[in-house]
């Protein structure tokens, strides 16, 4: 394998037989052109395996183009993607190229799809159809060569029937559907990526090389991991920054450890007062809530002021309150090895 291929060929690491089965219907799906359905909780990896898609596939050669739909407000999405005419709309000074015409021949990554707005869904169910697509405020047609390949951190068929997403728009995504296992569910696989974050840390740095210590690596195999690999991988980090001049990473005061399910109801202690144990019971709820909220969104507080059915301003508050910061939960994406083809 060429240097170059080597640095292109996305990075996933895993030896279960969930992880490895994802793995080769990627390398399946790779071949095809067909639309792509990437399920998975936050931090599992959705982004790269769409990398894998489109790096190992006859579009490499072409733009790959990622785009998070929860990032952007709603009223530009559409512009964003398709492009916009001069005069479109009060800002559009001028004609701006949309985000399909900028991936011509190659891929368009459409992350958090379900944060989509009814009318873009509507547009896009219509390139999905004949590949045909109209700028915002255009009086023409353009078409473009280009994979789509989408992903959901939520299930879109629970949308579906609550009237927030069309089913005819899943139905056209859905083509070939691809899920990506929680960490929870992959096996001997926490030690495995922990393991490579660490040898990764040790080459950068040039700090005596640090290791996990058998406590350490059972504190990871028990924890719940709300937020997946990309959680593992922070975690790996901030262990590595905080040892210090020490050569073994700890985990005692990150809160790593506790195998209970995110948003567990906490016990209540009968050696206390009613008011003061409902108070605690309430804050550990919330705290345990949002904190698993902003696992499942990145920390897009628009998403999950949504998900959680209230107001944007309400969940920043109560963030506040417990001392939550969301910038934690949007951290970059993990990195491995990618297991050669035969």
């Amino acid at each position: 394998m060429s240097p170059m291929a080597d640095f292109l060929q996305p990075n996933l690491v895993g030896r279960s037989p969930l992880f490895i089965a994802a793995l080769e219907l990627t390398r399946k799906y790779s071949a095809s052109d067909a639309t792509v359905l990437i399920v998975g909780e936050t931090g599992t990896g959705k982004e790269l395996a769409a990398r894998s898609l489109h790096y190992t596939g006859r579009r490499k050669s072409c733009p790959f183009v990622p785009v998070n739909c929860g990032a952007i407000p709603e009223n530009l999405i559409e512009s964003e993607i398709f492009g916009h005419v001069r005069g479109a709309f009060t800002d559009a000074r001028e004609s701006q190229l949309g985000l399909i015409a900028q991936a011509g021949g190659g891929t368009l990554f459409l992350d958090e799809v379900e944060a989509m707005s009814p009318r873009t869904q509507v547009a896009l169910l219509r390139f999905l159809q004949d590949h045909q697509y109209r700028p915002v405020g255009g009086r023409t047609n353009c078409s473009a060569d280009v994979r789509i390949v989408a992903a959901a951190n939520v299930d879109l068929g629970s949308l579906v029937k609550q009237g927030a997403f069309r089913p005819d728009l899943l139905y056209r995504l859905n083509v070939l559907p691809l899920h990506l296992p929680a960490l929870r569910d992959r096996g001997g696989d926490i030690q495995l990526l922990a393991q490579s974050f660490l040898e990764r840390l040790n080459r950068r740095q040039k700090s005596l090389p640090k290791i996990l210590t058998e406590e350490s690596i059972a504190q990871l195999n028990s924890h719940s991991w709300p937020g997946n690999v990309r959680e593992l991988e922070n975690l790996i980090e901030r262990g590595y920054v905080l040892a210090g001049d020490r050569s073994e990473i700890r985990f005692d005061s990150l809160g790593i450890g506790t195998s209970s399910a995110p948003g567990a109801a906490p016990i209540a202690s009968v050696d206390e007062g009613y008011k003061l144990a409902k108070a605690r019971a309430i804050a550990e709820f919330e705290h345990s809530y949002f904190t698993s909220l902003l696992s499942r969104t990145s920390g897009n507080l628009s998403l999950a002021a949504r998900l959680a059915g209230k107001d944007r301003s309400d969940i920043g508050k109560l963030l506040r309150k417990h001392g939550i910061e969301r910038t934690l939960f949007s951290g970059g994406v993990q990195v491995g090895e990618f297991p050669p083809t035969e």
